[in-house]
């Protein structure tokens, strides 16, 4: 897969961490085990707990193993582990959530540094006057104040404080996502329209740098550092132990939705849907991701789960609501308009939460995303071939299947400009991502037939020349161009802040910032 013989060793090559980590000492091993907090751990290969510790969401990359795991409790417990494993010779790696990085870059034969211990919240009201506003039936106090999390915790763990307290940052769908990944790549979600990417929320972090030092980057304490944790990513710059937002407060209602058609109607759902985001580019208020998508074990299986639907929520009425999804409501069979219209429903901003949540892609999966402006959009040819391509998918045994997704943008996040943090793609209308996904348990030589797959699917969908831009959070290993597909032209002021705050390279992957790999 790509530049796959060196993820997990830190950017150096496979055997010279293996040496390295022979090399250290039972006694090395008991002195950073008592450096520790008493909340803390350290977890070696043959302890009970090490197994469901060391193995990453993406079972893709099931096999890389670190040679000890750090559970870090506390800001020191960082610090003290990143000074070990650099006498040690050994790379750092942190893992916030679960290791759901699409190209395994949260894994290491060196040192895990696993943040899930780091779970705490909390939160202060802003001072002064509220600025609130009305948008339907919801009424929201925006930058009602600022929430502090610790760097182990999920969109999940989130949930409770929107569902009993009414306080939302912008995060993403999958519950078992760490915020620190999702912030540092920038943050797509169904809010993102309405109150900017997870990014743009954040107010500080602090994290630990690879010389042991802890600083707060803000506005106003090292904004250089600031501008570069807004979008370039995660294990570039230091170990985040803490990240603080701005939080609205909600009251009221949301309209949701859910629609589904067969693989029948792509054409006609792929342009109204698209069309409609495309008026809706500044109404922050509309939110939807479209997507085909078939799971399935045979041929047959394919054809008869292949399907394309779309999901959001909107900041209004029902009545705009219905009126702005007009055109799709129009699709397809008696029974699917029927069934579509009646999945428009006014929901709770928790229960929208709910509903939105998705734990996808799972299992063993793979990634090729783009970014996909509003002059160029799919056509009609490129859906019709995404559609014949998805019905060639092989299969497997996992249901998350195969397809495309198309997360709409537009709204606040396209108000910044692109070089105000280091999340370039304010110009786009889509955030594509064509994915492919398999389960531990099926035959040999379906990852090698799922992989080519996917890159057929995607060369059929875009030829040659795909598009320029691609998300940093859904990263792909075999990306040529992956410097400025990720960062466009930020790319060389990330650089330079990689040399400010770890000039040794410490924090190093094949696609860290200043990597020289390909």
């Amino acid at each position: 897969f790509g530049h796959g013989a060196s993820i997990g060793t830190g950017g150096r090559l496979p055997g010279a961490v293996a040496e390295a980590a022979a090399r250290v000492s039972h006694r090395d091993w008991e002195r950073l085990a008592a450096a520790l907090s008493p909340r803390a751990a350290l977890y070696r290969p043959w302890d009970s707990r090490y197994p469901r510790l060391a193995i990453p969401f993406n079972h893709r990359y099931a096999g890389i193993k670190p040679a000890g795991i750090v559970a870090c409790a506390t800001a020191r417990d960082v610090r003290e582990a990143l000074r070990w494993a650099a006498r040690a010779g050994l790379p750092a790696v942190p893992r916030s959530g679960l290791g759901h990085n699409y190209a395994g870059y949260s894994t290491t034969t060196g040192l895990l540094l696993n943040m899930a211990r780091m779970k705490n919240i909390a939160s202060a009201p802003r001072p002064g006057a509220a600025r609130v506003r009305a948008y339907g039936p919801m009424t929201v106090v925006h930058d009602a104040g600022t929430v502090t999390v610790g760097a182990g915790v999920t969109n999940g763990d989130l949930h409770p404080m929107l569902e009993d307290r009414g306080m939302f940052v912008p995060t993403g769908r999958c519950p078992s996502v760490g915020i620190a990944g999702l912030v540092l790549g920038g943050g797509i979600g169904f809010s993102d329209k309405m109150f900017g990417l997870t990014c743009d929320r954040l107010v500080s972090t602090t994290l630990v740098l690879a010389d042991g030092r802890v600083v707060e980057a803000s506005e106003e304490r090292h904004p250089d550092l600031f501008w570069a944790c807004r979008g370039g990513a995660g294990s570039n710059f230091g170990v985040h132990t803490s990240f603080t937002f701005c939080y609205e407060q909600f009251h009221g209602d949301v309209g949701f939705y859910k629609l589904r058609w067969s693989l029948d109607s792509v054409l006609p759902v792929i342009a109204a849907a698209q069309q409609i985001a495309r008026d809706a580019l500044d109404d922050k208020r509309f939110h939807c991701r479209l997507g085909i998508g078939t799971d399935g074990l045979t041929g047959s299986q394919v054809r008869a789960n292949a399907n394309v639907n779309m999901i959001g929520q909107h900041y209004g009425t029902l009545g705009e609501l219905r009126a702005i999804l007009a055109p799709l409501l129009a699709i397809g069979t008696a029974a699917e308009r029927a069934r579509n219209c009646a999945a428009i429903r006014e929901v709770t901003p928790g229960q929208a939460s709910e509903l939105l949540f998705a734990t996808t892609p799972a299992g063993r999966f793979a990634s090729k995303s783009a970014i996909l402006t509003p002059g160029a959009l799919l056509t009609g040819k490129q859906a019709a071939a995404a559609a014949d391509r998805l019905l060639d998918w092989p299969g497997s045994g996992n249901k998350d299947g195969a397809g495309f997704a198309m997360f709409a943008l537009g709204g606040e996040i396209n108000r910044v400009p692109p070089a105000a943090t280091a999340f370039v793609h304010r110009d786009g209308l889509f955030i594509f991502a064509a994915e492919t996904c398999w389960a531990d348990r099926d035959r040999p030589g379906t990852a090698a037939a799922s992989l080519r797959w996917l890159a057929e699917f995607y060369r059929g969908i875009f030829g040659a020349t795909p598009p320029g831009h691609s998300y940093q959070n859904f990263p792909d290993p075999t990306l040529q161009d992956w410097r400025r597909a990720y960062y466009g032209a930020n790319y060389d002021r990330l650089v330079q802040v990689k040399r400010t705050y770890d000039p040794a390279g410490f924090f190093s992957y094949p696609q860290a910032i200043g990597s020289r790999r390909p």
